[in-house]
């Protein structure tokens, strides 16, 4: 299973936000969810529209954008 499997993206659903297909339920909520502390049988029971298969491809995604993220150091400015 890929991540591709499980979610889309449309500028018409959620504003354009990776959501989990034939949901409004967006990878970034269920990462908050699991930042917060919530299980995924927390979040199964709470969005039973959702199986653990959504979550891991969720975690996928989130994962996936960020290993692409270039991040640029900037050194401190000198004080005198």
């Amino acid at each position: 299973m890929t991540f591709n499997d499980r979610i889309t993206i449309s500028h018409e659903i959620c504003e354009g936000k990776p959501v989990i297909k034939g949901t409004r339920i967006s990878v970034d909520f269920i990462i908050e969810l699991l930042g917060n502390n919530w299980t995924h049988d927390d979040i199964l029971e709470n969005y039973p529209q959702l199986d653990k298969e959504d979550i891991l491809a969720a975690l996928k995604y989130a994962s996936g954008i960020l290993k692409s993220e270039h991040v640029y150091s900037i050194p401190p400015k000198a004080t005198s």
